[in-house]
């Protein structure tokens, strides 16, 4: 599978508990941080609930 790295670019306060959750679910955990993930369904569906906060680049 493809691997992409996510990146926190925005804060997480103000937004839902279910985003705030899904971002700590993706591995981020402060702004700026970034984990490489392997491009699954699951993972890309988890990404696209928090696009608005995150940056994708594809390795």
């Amino acid at each position: 599978m493809a691997k992409i790295r996510v990146t926190q670019v925005k804060s997480k306060i103000g937004s839902e508990k279910r985003q705030k959750r899904t971002l700590e679910a993706l591995g981020l955990k402060k702004m700026q941080s970034s984990v490489e993930v392997e491009a699954t369904p699951q993972i890309l569906g988890m990404v696209n609930k928090v696009i608005h906060l995150v940056k994708v680049e594809k390795l």
